[in-house]
């Protein structure tokens, strides 16, 4: 999967080096002239904190192997979303809620309300930052850095604007093997 992910982003135009941030213990695992390895942390923060030193341009975009349906396309219009916007500190896909979301809590389960999904993105990445606005996002400590699950969590925490770009269902992330096989399916048919 981090193979597809970084073909797609080879083809960006917008990109001058790319940096994997590897599990540890298999930095040696990939390599290529164009592709920095880094070692993973223990958070995923961490793992973008130390693919981070390894940045010396004026944006940087973070991408999860897990969503290995990246296109060219997507990846260059989140950027585009960004450069647009010279006040805005971030840039992510992201796609409308379309299913009905309920609030549950405690060991039974029992609904507690609905979610107007009207204003509901569900993240996705690419996310693309200003790097210095992504480097102080990161400076922040505790729990709060620990917990994230994307980049936008810790830039709107500092503050700082984060932008939508709509992308499509298809950029899914694989976390179960079904998902994976669907996955198959669409790069597949892509060919």
């Amino acid at each position: 999967m981090v193979e597809w992910s970084v073909d797609a982003v080879r083809a960006c135009e917008t990109v001058r080096s790319i940096v994997v941030a590897a599990p540890p213990g298999h930095v040696h695992d990939f390599g290529g002239h164009d592709l920095g390895v880094v070692a993973g942390g223990d958070t995923r923060a961490r793992s973008v904190a130390n693919a981070l030193e390894a940045v010396g341009t004026e944006l940087v975009a973070i991408h999860d192997a897990a969503r290995p349906l990246l296109t060219p396309e997507l990846f260059e219009g989140v950027v585009a979303t960004l450069v647009a916007d010279p006040d805005a500190a971030g840039a992510i896909a992201a796609v409308p809620v379309v299913d009905t979301i309920k609030r549950a809590g405690g060991v039974s389960n029992v609904i507690s309300g609905t979610v107007d999904r009207s204003q509901l993105w569900a993240a996705q990445t690419p996310q693309v930052f200003r790097t210095a606005a992504l480097r102080a996002a990161l400076e922040i400590g505790g729990e709060a850095r620990n917990s994230v699950t994307d980049e936008a969590m810790l830039v709107e925490a500092v503050g700082g604007t984060v932008l939508i770009h709509p992308a499509t269902p298809e950029n899914l992330k694989v976390t179960t093997p079904l998902d994976l096989r669907v996955a198959e399916l669409l790069l597949a048919a892509r060919s």
